[in-house]
């Protein structure tokens, strides 16, 4: 899943495209998600690809976690990682959310 893959595009008047910022699903920490303390250097898009095998699922690490603006974590973060058989699920409610 490409990072604009879902968004939504409209085109105004004058013919100009815009996108329209996604919907994204609420994300709760379960006790059965991994758990790390974030190090120097620590960013959230690795994480997806280490825990997931794909940078772009990035997002759901931002908002379990209430990370906005930013891919880097400040060290000493303690973070919460969606277990991995919970990936369907959240991309399942991201598409619906996001229907266009």
């Amino acid at each position: 899943m490409g990072r604009y893959d879902n968004l939504n595009i409209y085109k105004t008047d004058e013919n100009k495209r815009y996108y329209v910022a996604p919907i994204y699903p609420e994300i709760a920490q379960l006790d059965n998600d991994d758990y790390i303390i974030s190090h120097t250097e620590t960013r959230m898009d690795l994480l997806a690809f280490n825990y997931y095998n794909d940078v772009n699922l990035y997002w759901i690490i931002a908002i379990c976690n209430n990370i906005q603006g930013t891919i880097f974590v400040e060290p000493g973060t303690q973070l919460c990682i969606p277990n991995r058989n919970r990936l369907s699920d959240i991309l399942s409610e991201y598409n619906i959310l996001n229907k266009g």
